[in-house]
């Protein structure tokens, strides 16, 4: 499962590097670490370069729901391996479009929300199903390290295999070996659980009901509900500094005259390598304070995972804030303030899953999981990266490095003012968490209570 996690954001992360190279091949004007490549191999803008997040995002959206509806009702394990399997071939098609086939990047890209939408509403599930208490938010948090991990890898190793082959498509081709790898211990190693069975009773005794019926009744579990919006912006900024940090640094050197313009490739990637760094660094240490606040918090109040959620969010606003005001006057303190705000933002991760698990029955959690993915990516990750580059590009006047960088510094800030707004939400998901865990447990048994407040480190 934790190989699962780490493989597609692995994978989505290198794209991301490659998006930015592209534009260093193509255009008169450098752009910023790796993104700049891509938008130069394909001659292309901000605006269209965010399209190859959003289309994966969309793809991955609207399949959710409908692995969440098989993951409820059929073999989990076999859904994965056929997503996963599907995923790699996609992903290995991809490396070898030509320059002159933009579309078809996007639409691989998009044909790779497949694999993701598959592990991603089930995987959780099945961790669920196979531990309780201590042990369960324990593997949880293994799990969702996974998230900082894959994706601050990506980075690195996107830039690296870009520098080492003078060819961004190379990088597409490391991940579709580990995600065969990743089917062959899907099969051979992991157990596919009753569902529900560990919690008291199992799964063909709890009553089921239909796809429609398990909608409304999530739409009408308010703690749900508002903490999936309060995870939607989290996705959002998440999305937006995936794909625009290291271009906004790169171009904050070249505005400062710290860094020469890339005019020819091969391009400057350090940006990328050490976001890429404080990615996994950020990412270890979020899920790990986020769990370890929220489990002596938990002693005070039962209230303590929406709470520790939202100090997250407030707290990583102003430091995401000051990275990108400070970012022309200090590099070093344009780097410390994104490790404090990344490392904020990311104590959401485990405790966001684990709220979904223990306000949610047994039978409805795989469509709660797709559910929560649709809503997030629709408001969040799916739009935010184009987002970005369509204000960046509104706003900039004229093509000079001054512009290039001003102009997405100041959409940019947008990123802060989102993350006020989710921690007004987990705030609202503190008034109603005790009753719906309470209906959760009720109805398979209440005999297991769930502690959320565990991790082992």
């Amino acid at each position: 499962e934790l190989f699962l996690a780490f493989l597609p954001l692995f994978d989505r992360t290198v794209v991301r590097q490659e998006a930015k190279l592209e534009r260093k091949r193509g255009t008169g004007l450098g752009k910023v670490s790796v993104l700049p490549d891509i938008e130069l191999f394909f001659s292309i803008g901000d605006g269209t370069s965010g399209l190859l997040q959003t289309v994966f995002i969309c793809s991955y959206m609207f399949l959710a729901p409908l692995f969440g509806y098989l993951g409820d009702r059929y073999n989990r394990k076999l859904i994965m391996c056929v997503g996963i399997f599907f995923w790699s071939v996609v992903t290995l098609a991809s490396s070898f479009i030509g320059k002159d086939h933009f579309w078809a990047l996007l639409l691989t890209r998009g044909l790779v929300g497949v694999g993701e939408a598959s592990y991603s509403t089930i995987a959780p599930t099945i961790i669920a199903d196979l531990f309780i208490k201590e042990k369960r938010t324990n593997m949880l948090s293994i799990f969702y390290f996974a998230i900082p991990v894959g994706s601050g890898l990506g980075y690195i190793v996107g830039s690296k295999v870009d520098d080492v082959a003078g060819d961004w498509h190379w990088a597409l081709r490391v991940t579709p070996g580990l995600g065969l790898l990743a089917v062959i211990l899907l099969l051979f190693v992991v157990q596919e659980p009753n569902r529900g069975a560990i919690e008291a009773h199992p799964e063909h005794t709890l009553h089921r009901t239909s796809w429609l019926a398990d909608i409304k009744a999530l739409c009408r579990n308010p703690s749900f509900v508002l903490s999936t919006f309060g995870f939607t912006t989290v996705a959002f900024v998440t999305g937006s500094l995936a794909l625009w940090a290291p271009a906004f640094l790169f171009r904050a050197g070249v505005f400062t005259g710290e860094k020469q313009p890339c005019l020819k490739a091969p391009c400057d990637n350090s940006d990328s390598l050490i976001f890429g760094i404080i990615t996994v660094v950020t990412g270890i240490l979020g899920v790990a304070s986020g769990v370890q606040a929220s489990k002596k918090l938990r002693i005070k109040t039962p209230r303590a995972d929406p709470l520790v959620c939202a100090a997250g969010l407030l707290l990583a606003a102003p430091f995401l804030y000051l990275s990108i005001v400070f970012a022309q006057a200090s590099t070093a303190a344009t780097y410390v303030f994104i490790f404090l705000g990344e490392t904020f933002l990311s104590m959401n991760w485990a405790i966001v899953a684990d709220i979904l698990l223990y306000v949610v029955i047994p039978t409805r959690r795989s469509t709660a999981e797709a559910f929560q993915i649709v809503l997030s990516h629709l408001l969040g990750d799916a739009i935010s990266p184009y987002l970005i580059g369509v204000v960046s590009d509104s706003i900039k006047k004229s093509d000079s490095y001054m512009w290039e960088f001003r102009s997405l510094q100041m959409s940019l800030l947008l990123c802060s003012f989102v993350a006020v707004g989710g921690g007004a939400f987990f705030l609202a998901t503190a008034i109603f968490i005790e009753k719906d865990r309470h209906l959760a447990e009720n109805y398979v048994g209440g005999s297991t209570k769930v502690l959320v407040s565990s991790v082992l480190i």
